[in-house]
This record gives structure tokens, C-alpha cells and sequence, in this order.
């Protein structure tokens, strides 16, 4: 629950006229009413005024703002499933309109209404879990009479073409309407076509203070519902945006006729609000006289109910307008008051407690059946066999964990899928070799293709091992024969080699974290450091024994040459007959 009073906020007209002495800083407007001479030496009359206020907005304030600090909290409420409302409140001709729904004219000029469309559209998309519907209605409270402006039954050439729409309260104090039409907006131009339809249904006149004053209450409903994918429950939250007619002091404006006529009803809806307004903020009231007016019973739950509610009183600072913008700002003040509880509107889907109560009957019709039938002795026939059958094999195929056995309520047929259950185990278990059976069978009945997925691929695995350490342990063998000694090293120096290149082959096979494991188990062995020094000893003597290795080679070919030059050359005459050269 979110208890919080209602939020005020002001916002002013750009003037064209003279402007009376006003200030407005952060959340607060000053208004200075200077005294007349004409009134008197002695006058008492309050020359100053101050109010304080949520937010104060300039007359050069951009729609987009206006939006972001009022209204986007509450669409981002009604999305949440809070009722929300946002009504402005003002002289005739003082933006309340131009607030709400917002101008013709230019893009920018977009008023709460379809920013808030918008706004909400998008919010759809970013959360694309939760399953949202919007719907709309739009209200029209003409001289205490309610109208639907989107009837799209007939064509609307007066506000009398237009269906009545009437009130009626339920015994728990709340209202409903009758006749007012709720319409589905799949899309943002589904939504904005209805806004467009209404709005140009609504009743409009021309008076000297306002072109085209509206001469009616307005209260534009957006109804949102949202259910999440992995919850049963729905939320249900409403956005109310309400365009007040203006007041008018009609000694000022001086109309007559049909105008008057409505002025005198608006006026007269106003000061039923602002009793309500009073009554809400007096703590010893126990009767709100919400039923004096068709709008103040519509607005009962954002005035002091289930809502989260926030107030634009719209003024024009020009001096002769400076008693009616105090007065705006009096009644904004009272309204400040009020206190409103919200909470979140949740309900279990319809469907599916009505679903789960339909299992619930069966469930319990079938124990009275089971409990108050004669128990048969007669055999099952071939039929009634071949159903169970079926129906127990399709419960095992089922990977849904919320399946269930539906089976008649009766015990032969009960005892014979037990039997048929066994049936299945056993022939389950019998189907494997031995080495292979693991010991949880209904696992493997249940789901043998798994099984034996897993087991293939459990086997593979330990074959791999069993292949890396035997290439590990060969490894280790190699290494410890050849620290041996030199002698081993070389009786068995071309098979170490040889086996040390298929090693490593092997080796990098491996998989890097493998190769890894290995090098930082060959670091720290603890022989490692002897093995190292062993290796550089016989590289220096393998050195060592390639150089004498030539040396020998180059005294052989020496002695071939000789043997050559004294085999080939001639015998000299001086020297005895077996003498050469």
C-alpha cells in the first residue's frame, strides 16, 4: 500500500497582457496585490499571498516537461497496476486543455494524453515477459449529463446523437457506469484515433475570455492489464486524465443564453468539488458528499481512495486575472490535504481458477465413486486393457512434470497399470548387459534414450583418461631411464628418441589445460633439478664426443691416402727391388 497525499503543481499562462507583481521560484509562487486608494484610507485587505507547490512551471515551460515531472510517474503506475489520475484544474482560457490533450498545430505541442499513449506503447516493448492490454473510454459531463465520445455507432452531428450515460452504485458504495463504451487499442495509432474521435465530438463555444472553451468535463481513461508468463496473476491498473471546465465569473464575462446556461452548471459542478475537496480535509467529517455531482462520484476513488492523484492548477498572471489565479491556488492548497491510499490491483487469472476447479470436482467425484462403488471381479476386457495400456505409455512419453495418470475410478484398472508399471521396469532392466544396468531402474525406464546417451558418453571419457595417463606414466618411464646413467643412455639412445617424438606427438594432442597440468608437473618434480643437470652434462659430452668423432674421421682419411700413395707409386733404381718411391 502507498499512502501519500495528493501532489500540486502550477503551471502558468504566457501572458499577453499587462502582468500583475507575481514571483515564481522553486515550488513557490508569490502573488502582491498592491491596495487602491479608492478603497479607503483604512483598508485591511491582504496584499500578499504565498503558496507552495510541488513544482512551479514558467510561462515559456515546454510540453515534454510537463510530461516528464507530472504524468510519466503515473503511467509508469497504471503500468504497474495503481490507479492513477491527473485532472487540471483552472479559470476558463487558463491551458488546461492545451495541458491535457495539447495543440493542433505543432508536434511539440502534444499534451499529457498522447505522450502518456506513447509512453506506455514502448514500455510494452521493453518488457516483452508480461503479456499487456490497453483499452479506453472517454467521458464527457455536459450540464451534469454524461456522454460517450467514442460511439462509433452513429454519426455525431449534436451532442444529443451521442448515448447517455448514466451511473449506478453496487452495494459496497461504488460506482459503474452504464453505457460508456470501452474500446481495445492494439497500437499507438489504434489509441490516438480514439483520442482524435473524441476530441472532436467534444462541446466547444467561443467566449470572451477563451476562443474555443471547452463547456464540458472530460475524463480520458487508459485501462491497462498485464499478466507475466510465470505467474498466475493479473494486474489491472487505470490512468484517469481529466480536463476540468473552467471556471468563470460571469459579472466579467457577460454572457447570456445557452452560455450562461453552462457556466451556471459548471461553476455549480466546481463547487461541488471543492465541498468534497473540504470534507476530505477535515478528519471529523464522516459523510463526503461525493453523490452531489456525476463528477465528483467519478473522481471518488482518486479523491481520498485507491489512486495515486496529482493536480496542475493552471493560472494567468495577467492583473486582471490575479483574484482568480489566487483563487485557483487556495483550492490547490486544500486539495494538498488529502491523503490518498493506494495499492496494487491484483487478481489470480479467472481461467485458471476455474481450470483448477474443474480438476478439483473430477478429483473429488472420483473418490466418492471409488469409495462408494462395489468392487467388481470380473476380468478387464481386451479393450479396457489395450486404454490403460496406452494411457500409462503416454504418461511415461510425457515430459510435462504436472501430467498425471488419468485413470477411471476403479480398482482392476488400478491394480493392472501397477502390474503393467512392474512389467515395464523389469523389461527395461533385462534389456541391458549386466556391466551396464545402473542401480536406479525407474530412471532408466523412464527415460532410456537418456540413459544411454549418458552412459556412451561417460565410457568415451574414461577411455580418454585411461589414454592420457598411460601416456603420462610412459612419459615417466622414459624420463626415469634416462638418468640412469650414460651407459643405459647409450645402449637405448635410438628408442628413447624415437619414443620421446611419439611422446610428444602425444603430448600435443592434448588439450592446452591438459599440457599445462603436465608442465607444471614436470617443474615440480622433485628430481627435476638432477634431471636438468643430467641433461646439460650430456649434451657438453655429446659435444665433446662429435669433436674426437671428427677428429677420428680426418686421421682415417689420412691413412687411406697413404695407403693409396704408396700402393700406386713406382720403384726407385738406387733402392733394393721391393723399394718404392
Amino acid at each position: 500500500m502507498v499512502k501519500e497525499g495528493i501532489k500540486i503543481f502550477l503551471r502558468a499562462k504566457p501572458s499577453r497582457g499587462q502582468k500583475g507583481h507575481t514571483e515564481l521560484e522553486d515550488g513557490l509562487v508569490t502573488f502582491n496585490v498592491p491596495k487602491e486608494d479608492s478603497e479607503g484610507y483604512v483598508n485591511n485587505k491582504k496584499d500578499l499571498y504565498k503558496f507552495k507547490f510541488e513544482d512551479v512551471f514558467p510561462e515559456k515551460t515546454q510540453q515534454d516537461t510537463i510530461f516528464e515531472k507530472v504524468c510519466k510517474n503515473a503511467a509508469e503506475s497504471a503500468r504497474n497496476g495503481y490507479n492513477a489520475t491527473i485532472f487540471a484544474y483552472g479559470q476558463t482560457g487558463s491551458g488546461k486543455t492545451f495541458t491535457i490533450t495539447g495543440g493542433a498545430e505543432r508536434y511539440k505541442d502534444r499534451g499529457m494524453i498522447p505522450r502518456s499513449i506513447s509512453y506506455i506503447f514502448q514500455s510494452f516493448e521493453q518488457n516483452p515477459n508480461c503479456h499487456y492490454t490497453m483499452h479506453i473510454s472517454y467521458l464527457e459531463i455536459y450540464n451534469e449529463s454524461g456522454y460517450d465520445l467514442l460511439d462509433p455507432a452513429k454519426e455525431v452531428t449534436r451532442l444529443e446523437d451521442l448515448p447517455r450515460v448514466h451511473l449506478q452504485e453496487d452495494a459496497e458504495g461504488n460506482f459503474h457506469t452504464r453505457n460508456l463504451t470501452v474500446h481495445q487499442a492494439n497500437s499507438e495509432e489504434d489509441a490516438l484515433n480514439l483520442l482524435f474521435m473524441g476530441d472532436t465530438n467534444r462541446m466547444t463555444a467561443e467566449t470572451p475570455m477563451n476562443m474555443a472553451s471547452t463547456r464540458s468535463h472530460c475524463i480520458f481513461t487508459i485501462y491497462i492489464s498485464c499478466k507475466s508468463q510465470d505467474s498466475p496473476t493479473i494486474r489491472r491498473g487505470k490512468l484517469h486524465l481529466v480536463d476540468l471546465a473552467g471556471s468563470e465569473r460571469v459579472a466579467k464575462t457577460g454572457v447570456s443564453g445557452t452560455i450562461l446556461n453552462e457556466a451556471k452548471y459548471i461553476n455549480l459542478s466546481l463547487h461541488y468539488l471543492e465541498q468534497v475537496i473540504i470534507a476530505l480535509s477535515e478528519k471529523s467529517r464522516t459523510h463526503i458528499p461525493y453523490r452531489n455531482s456525476m463528477m465528483t462520484s467519478m473522481l471518488r476513488d482518486s479523491l481520498g481512495g485507491n489512486c495515486l492523484t496529482s493536480m496542475v492548477a493552471t493560472v494567468s498572471l495577467e492583473k486582471k486575472n490575479i483574484d482568480e489565479s489566487i483563487s485557483t491556488c487556495r483550492f490547490a492548497q486544500r486539495v494538498a490535504l488529502i491523503k490518498n491510499d493506494a495499492v496494487c490491483n491484483e487478481e489470480v487469472d479467472p481461467k485458471l481458477v476455474i481450470t483448477r476447479l474443474k480438476k478439483e470436482i473430477q478429483n473429488l467425484r472420483d473418490d466418492i465413486a471409488l469409495a462408494g462403488r462395489d468392487v467388481s471381479t470380473d476380468p478387464l476386457t481386451d479393450e479396457e486393457l489395450l486404454m490403460c495400456r496406452e494411457r500409462v505409455n503416454k504418461y511415461i512419453e510425457c515430459t510435462d512434470p504436472e501430467e498425471r495418470l488419468e485413470i477411471d475410478a476403479d480398482v482392476r484398472k488400478i491394480h493392472f497399470c501397477y502390474q503393467y508399471f512392474k512389467h515395464l521396469l523389469k523389461q527395461a532392466a533385462n534389456s541391458r548387459p549386466s556391466s551396464n544396468r545402473t542401480v536406479n531402474s525407474a530412471t532408466s525406464l523412464i527415460v532410456p534414450d537418456q540413459a544411454e546417451k549418458e552412459l556412451k558418453k561417460l565410457n568415451e571419457l574414461l577411455a580418454q583418461r585411461d589414454t592420457e595417463i598411460n601416456i603420462l606414466v610412459n612419459l615417466l618411464k622414459k624420463e626415469r631411464a634416462r638418468i640412469k646413467g650414460p651407459d643405459t643412455e647409450k645402449s637405448t639412445s635410438p628408442t628413447p628418441i624415437k619414443t620421446n617424438s611419439n611422446a610428444q606427438r602425444s603430448v600435443k594432442a592434448l588439450s592446452k589445460g591438459r599440457q599445462e597440468a603436465f608442465d607444471i608437473f614436470r617443474r615440480d618434480y622433485k628430481n627435476n633439478a638432477t634431471i636438468e643437470q643430467n641433461k646439460s652434462e650430456l649434451k657438453a659430452k655429446m659435444k665433446e664426443a662429435k669433436q674426437i668423432g671428427g677428429l677420428v674421421n680426418k686421421s682415417r682419411e689420412k691413412n687411406q691416402l697413404a695407403q693409396e700413395f704408396y700402393r700406386t707409386a713406382p720403384y726407385c733404381n738406387g733402392c733394393s727391388g721391393t723399394s718404392r718411391l
